[in-house]
């Protein structure tokens, strides 16, 4: 099980030197002690609240309480520590039950719903706070890495028995055919499109999240990961320097790990229990943090930043990217339900909020949803157009 003492010890320093972004000589300056007279050998005294490591309550939300007692040294009496780890571990899971139909804990569960904070990181602005108090440099504005990230959940429209059936049940006979002889006549064969866009950004890393289903129940519809469609598509996404990723199933099963080591689960449908499997089963990188519900950033941080589970107090190697926004959630009625203005605003807010504290821009648009009844096509575009 390991020394609770020691594992709390690494905790308190990974999340000190995480403040400070990676800076381990700034993260030595700072105290985390209730012991005022270790001021006298650090610059900043953070003073705990005695619950990290005890008992999981919210965290303080209000302004940060400042103190100068002499030139050069500072007093934080908000435990920004103990702040850091609730969002970044997902603490607040643990005691909040409420969960939507598909068992998800979303935005309006959180507290970050209730008081709409979801557009603010917090945790980024406590990490300024705190190089200004040990007088370091702040972060250069700009993106740290900017990911487009694709979830294939489907490859095409009309390209299997079930899918042409029932587009010549609706009467769309003349799309099926055309579909059937070139998949690049299929409205959900969007990949070359993307392929093009994604590349006018750049240094920007694409990643396309591949099921691993049997492709029942909320998992359908399946792809035959051996058939000649994804074969093909396989390809050309190889061809075009993206790396693959498992896309999970909505019902928690866990692919064994074959070709990548970056995760996210289907719907955004994860747990801590799941987060737990997938450490121990080797997975490094989870994109599945943000919540369906609202855009913003779920996590409180642009940043990427080392799991540790609230439950048995570890701090593990898999490393959380935030997930800022999602297609689906701007316009799907349940959740944002924005006009395309209104979506193209926010995102564009959220992305500055981003460059302002020189984080990670992770976004997620699905190839199925670049058809003509949405306007994510025209929207993806002028998205890409700001990060150019």
């Amino acid at each position: 099980m390991g020394d609770p003492k020691r594992k709390l010890t690494d905790i308190i320093d990974y999340i000190i030197t995480w403040l400070c972004y990676g800076d381990e000589e700034a993260a030595a300056r700072v105290a985390y002690t209730n012991d005022e007279k270790a001021l006298a050998d650090h610059d900043v005294l953070i003073i705990p609240n005695g619950r990290l490591g005890n008992s999981i309550v919210l965290p303080e939300m209000d302004k940060v309480i400042v103190e100068r007692p002499e030139k050069g040294k500072a007093i934080i009496r908000t435990d920004i520590v103990y702040n850091t780890f609730f969002f970044i571990s997902r603490a607040e899971e643990t005691f909040n039950t409420e969960r939507d139909e598909h068992d998800r804990f979303i935005a309006r569960y959180s507290i970050l719903g209730h008081i709409s904070r979801m557009q603010m990181p917090m945790l980024d602005e406590h990490a300024r706070l705190l190089l200004k108090l040990l007088n370091c440099p702040l972060p250069s504005p700009g993106f740290n890495h900017i990911y487009l990230t694709h979830d294939i959940d489907t490859i095409s429209q009309y390209r299997s028995i079930r899918g042409a059936l029932g587009g010549i049940k609706r009467g769309e006979t003349k799309q099926v055919w055309a579909a059937l002889r070139d998949i690049h006549n299929d409205p959900m064969y969007t990949f070359p499109w993307l392929i093009d866009h994604d590349a006018t950004v750049p240094n920007a890393e694409t990643i396309y999240f591949v099921k691993h289903t049997a492709g029942r129940g909320y998992d359908y519809p399946q792809y035959r990961l051996l058939g000649r469609d994804y074969k093909r598509l396989k390809k050309l996404l190889r061809h075009s320097n993206a790396y693959l990723g498992i896309h999970g199933s909505y019902y928690g099963f866990i692919p064994k790990i074959k070709y990548s080591r970056m995760y996210r689960a289907h719907y955004l449908r994860e747990s801590i229990r799941q987060m737990e499997h997938l450490h121990k089963a080797g997975y490094t990188d989870d994109f599945t943090m943000g919540f369906a519900d609202q855009a913003g950033f779920r996590l409180q941080t642009t940043r990427a930043v080392r799991w540790i589970n609230p439950m048995t107090m570890r701090l593990t190697n898999l490393t959380l990217h935030p997930l800022i926004i999602m297609d689906t959630t701007l316009s799907n009625k349940k959740y944002m339900n924005l006009t395309e203005d209104e979506a193209y605003f926010l995102c564009e807010r959220l992305i500055d909020k981003v460059k302002m504290h020189h984080g990670d821009l992770c976004l997620l648009w699905h190839n199925s949803n670049l058809t003509d009844d949405t306007y994510h096509k025209s929207l993806y575009t002028k998205i890409l157009k700001l990060l150019q």
